[in-house]
């Protein structure tokens, strides 16, 4: 039963960032929309979504003991607005054709993770933590003194998922239930922009050619089919093992870029994804050491060899 649970969980975690690695595709489709419209149409699509999930799942308790509780309310106010930066950021990336940029901020972002909790879980770096750490900084810091180009795409993705996540971890809350009241926070804004402000050539649903605005209206499955994939992922698998399917994302749009949409590999990204990659090799294998050892100690065998 146990194994049956862990290959539920690999598949729903390889689908999860499947989905997420080629989400670029989808939003492709929508160029001729501006980044912060698109954005309005995630928000407002996803809640829609989200609230018939909220219900079809009872989780309207859930929601009511949530709303009693002010200082987990304050932490859902910060997570909504740092993953409505990720995402808007993200979206211009795409469209934009930096496509790689946003490929390199969420393969730095599990070394971001590092820092974060050094800084504000009182974690402390082994030895190849710090290594890791340092050889992403050198490829950031080469590509902005030699090459004089801030990777500013790849650093905002990185640092606004990564406090994302550092916030959503001090909040007792399930993905839905969570992710419904940050769109909730982000909805009265996101109407008043699109319904209120909002006045280009794709602003006006009924001006818009049907196919279209069923691209917009997709943005609600985009943002919570994988969600859904990984949530059942991580009640199936350890976090440990959940973090190495982490890097599919990444790849897959990595691949993307040079591939099917051309984005130039310059000389300067070759020498940062280098050192990135070189990195998360080092990251991975000291994880997975440091696994053996715990396991080895819990279960009472020799301690091994340092």
């Amino acid at each position: 039963m146990e194994k049956d649970q862990a290959a539920q969980g690999a598949l729903y975690a390889l689908g999860a960032y499947f989905l997420w690695g080629i989400a670029p595709i989808y939003f492709k489709q929508l160029t001729a929309v501006p980044a912060f419209e698109i954005l309005t149409h995630r928000v407002i699509w996803s809640f829609l979504l989200l609230l018939a999930l909220i219900s079809a799942l009872g989780y309207w308790p859930r929601v009511r003991a949530l709303l009693r509780e002010p200082r987990q309310l304050l932490m859902l106010l910060l997570s909504s607005v740092t993953i409505g930066l990720n995402w808007l950021v993200f979206i211009w990336a795409v469209n934009n054709d930096h496509m790689l940029d946003a490929s390199l901020g969420y393969y730095i972002n599990p070394l971001f993770n590092i820092v974060l909790a050094m800084l504000f879980l009182g974690e402390r770096f082994r030895p190849m933590q710090w290594l890791a750490v340092g050889l992403a900084g050198l490829g950031v810091v080469i590509q902005i003194l030699v090459f004089g180009s801030l990777p500013w795409v790849a650093l905002v993705l990185a640092l606004s998922f990564g406090c994302y996540g550092l916030i959503r971890k001090k909040v007792p809350v399930d993905p839905f239930t969570g992710l419904m009241l940050e769109t909730l926070v982000l909805l009265p804004a996101a109407a008043l922009y699109l319904w209120g402000f909002a006045d280009t050539a794709t602003s006006h649903l009924g001006d818009n050619p049907l196919s279209l605005n069923l691209w917009l209206i997709s943005a609600g499955i985009v943002t919570t089919a994988p969600l859904l994939l990984f949530a059942g992922a991580a009640r199936r698998l350890r976090l440990s093992t959940l973090g190495f399917f982490q890097y599919l994302g990444p790849s897959l749009m990595f691949l993307l870029a040079v591939l099917l949409y051309d984005e130039p590999f310059t000389r300067d990204k070759v020498i940062t994804f280098a050192l990135i990659w070189t990195a998360l090799v080092i990251y991975t294998l000291d994880g997975l050491r440091q696994r053996r050892r715990n396991v080895l100690q819990n279960s009472g065998g020799p301690e091994p060899l340092k």
